[in-house]
């Protein structure tokens, strides 16, 4: 899965699993930083068809925009691309026998979902998103500042 643009690096958020436990609600916590899946068909981010951005629940960092947002028909928010190349990072997973990439947010490492290669035009790209992991943020709305 390459990348077609220059990624934009950002700089690493280091926080204890404490300070996160402590900010967070328990299921995006979990979902997050104990990389679990919530459950298919129950973030109201799929029906999300507004204008706007989809940034990291944990540290606000943008990660996708809504007009690279499908109806995948799997139960979660789907993505064809990342809105800033590197604000997304990947890595491999090799849990439950299989072998899949797992994508988190470049900025604070919370697990976002799993990326697959049968997405639409034009990157047949599908971020498949953990919606408890994303919070919108509207066009027109000032996009709340990064966590430090």
């Amino acid at each position: 899965m390459a990348e077609t643009a220059t990624p934009t690096p950002v700089a690493p958020l280091r926080k204890s699993h404490d300070e996160w436990r402590r900010t967070l609600d328990p299921e995006t916590y979990r979902v997050m930083f104990e990389e679990a899946t919530e459950c298919a068909g129950t973030s109201p981010l799929n029906d999300e068809k507004r204008p706007g951005t989809f940034v990291c629940a944990a540290c606000h960092n943008p990660l996708f925009n809504s007009r690279a947002k499908f109806e995948s028909g799997t139960g979660w928010p789907s993505f064809y691309e990342a809105a800033i190349p590197g604000h997304v990072g990947t890595k491999t997973d090799r849990k439950f026998f299989m072998v899949r990439t797992e994508f988190h947010c470049a900025r604070c490492g919370g697990h976002l979902g799993h990326v697959f290669d049968d997405g639409p035009r034009p990157t047949g790209q599908r971020y498949c998103t953990n919606g408890v992991a994303l919070r919108f943020v509207p066009d027109g709305e000032a996009l709340p500042a990064l966590v430090g």
